[in-house]
This record gives C-alpha cells, structure tokens and sequence, in this order.
C-alpha cells in the first residue's frame, strides 16, 4: 500500500486556480478494477482507492505518512505557463501570427 503525494492540477475546465493550493495524498490501487458482468458497473474489492486526505503543505503530508508508517511517493507539482495576452493584442498590426478564422 503505498501513498501518492501529489499537488492537483486544475481541470481542463477551470480558468482559475480553485482547489490546487492543498496537497492531497492517495493511495496506488493495490487490485484491478473488474466488470461486474450483468449491469456493467466497474468495482474494486480495494477500499483504499476511497481514501483521499488533503494537507496544506507538503511537509504535513508527508509527516503523516511517516507517522502511519505509510510508504509514500511524492510527485512535483506541474506549474502552468504563465502566459498573459490582453485583448487588444489580437488585433495589433504587428501581429507575429495571423490572424484567421
């Protein structure tokens, strides 16, 4: 049972930067998920794919683990592009791409 540490990402469909500040720990999946054969539900008999804590820091998740006894990994965290283009500028004349519809 080993412990993923990891910052999210935001969704594709976010602009902002809502639920990226904490730091949340899972756990791998230790069974395969399977198809129940009469309805089609996917299930896991793996409790711990259920399991998911957030933190504030990294530090503090990485304390509990170490607490619990839990083997972790951490993952670094994937920053966006800062990339801050204002409205005018799709319509300068000196544009380095042109602009077509």
């Amino acid at each position: 049972m080993v412990a993923i540490i990891f910052k999210p990402a935001r969704t594709a469909m976010q602009s902002g930067n809502a639920n990226t500040a904490k730091w949340v720990l899972t756990y791998e999946p230790e069974k395969p998920r399977t198809v129940e054969p009469l309805m089609g539900y996917t299930s896991s008999s793996d409790t711990t794919s259920q399991v998911r804590l957030s933190f504030e820091t990294k530090e503090e998740a990485i304390a509990y683990a170490q607490k619990a006894g839990i083997p972790y990994r951490v993952e670094a965290p994937h920053e966006p592009k800062r990339r801050r283009i204002s409205y005018t500028d799709n319509f300068r004349y000196d544009r380095k791409e042109p602009w077509t519809h």
